[in-house]
């Protein structure tokens, strides 16, 4: 009997906890309103850096952190895969970047490997061959996922069958990836007719897109504050949801390439600017003001902030990645 009663009790206890979330009690006109809470976020913010196998593993701020892209992983047209260069380091910097628990992803393919891609992705046995190496590959590393760098699909004029490929790569490889509780992401391109390469099924495999907002031609800016807002209303008129979009910036210039960590130890004036004198041209690129703009932007309209790459920063107070951290743990 008395342990019948208790029984009640404790039901009667749970229905009232759920009662009081479910039904908060209203407020009286007449009191004074309770303050409203901020809705929070699905998930962390994300800070994600791509390195090369040229990062020095000891120079990483992984405390700033919470993915890293190593770049790159190089496919062949049969779906094999070319010898990891430096895989010593890669490895390396796994297991210092789990210690800080931050996840490390492989990056496939990069600039300049399209026509790769539209290759092995038509023949259903070299796709194959590809997604089984992938996971071969992410599980002898003890890497937490793959970020797909096809990064341009185009069905426009290399194949009209090159959108739906790159979905039947990226349906195989999510279903293996969620098989094994890993990530799968990609980088995309900012907007744009190779954007229509990307179709929405693609959505559901992934976990987020890495938006490459930057690299836009023509004269002046290639990553202007007002192109990373066209990118993101681009893609979210795409039916990509904000929880699944993360803006990517460069930490280097353009007509020439300068990197920040150049540019800024030629004159640490040009921290603080988007413009500067580098080999007789100006360079144009994204100094700690535009940085701090762009990590507004992403807190308010996506889930992360990308960049590329980790190497071409500083490592004193002129960091960019100082810049975005900061900017990220100071947000109301």
């Amino acid at each position: 009997m008395l342990t019948r009663l208790l029984c009640v009790i404790s039901f009667s206890i749970f229905l009232g906890a759920c009662a009081v979330e479910a039904a908060p009690t209203a407020v009286p006109d007449s009191a004074t309103p309770m303050p409203t809470a901020t809705a929070v976020p699905p998930t962390p913010f994300r800070i994600i850096g791509y390195v090369t196998d040229a990062v020095i593993v000891e120079l990483v701020p992984f405390e700033k952190l919470t993915h890293i892209n190593y770049a790159f992983a190089i496919p062949n047209r049969d779906g094999t895969l070319k010898p990891m260069a430096n895989g010593w380091k890669m490895d390396n910097l796994v297991r210092q970047a789990h210690e800080h628990d931050v996840k490390v992803l492989i990056s496939v393919g990069g600039w300049g490997h399209d026509e790769t891609f539209e290759v092995l992705a038509a023949d259903p046995a070299a796709r194959d061959q590809l997604v089984q190496a992938l996971v071969a590959l992410v599980e002898k590393h003890n890497l937490d996922g793959l970020d797909m760098d096809w990064e341009y699909p185009d069905p426009v004029t290399l194949s009209p069958d090159s959108a739906q490929n790159y979905v039947h790569l990226m349906q195989a490889l999510g279903a293996e990836m969620r098989a094994r509780d890993k990530l799968l992401t990609a980088a995309v391109v900012a907007l744009g007719e190779y954007g229509a390469g990307i179709e929405p099924a693609v959505f559901d495999e992934v976990d987020f897109l890495n938006v490459m907002v930057y690299d836009r031609g023509g004269e002046g800016h290639h990553s202007s504050f007002e192109f990373a807002q066209e990118s993101l209303a681009y893609w979210r008129g795409r039916g990509l949801p904000p929880e699944k979009m993360v803006l990517g910036v460069p930490f280097y210039g353009r007509p020439n390439y300068a990197t920040y960590k150049q540019l800024v130890a030629a004159d640490p004036a040009h921290a603080f600017t988007d413009e500067a004198t580098w080999n007789g041209r100006t360079e144009f690129y994204n100094g700690i003001p535009t940085i701090q703009q762009k990590t507004r932007l992403a807190l308010e309209q996506a889930s992360g902030i990308m960049i590329w790459t980790l190497e071409q920063d500083t490592q004193d107070d002129t960091s960019l990645l100082q810049a975005i951290h900061q900017t990220v743990h100071r947000a109301p």
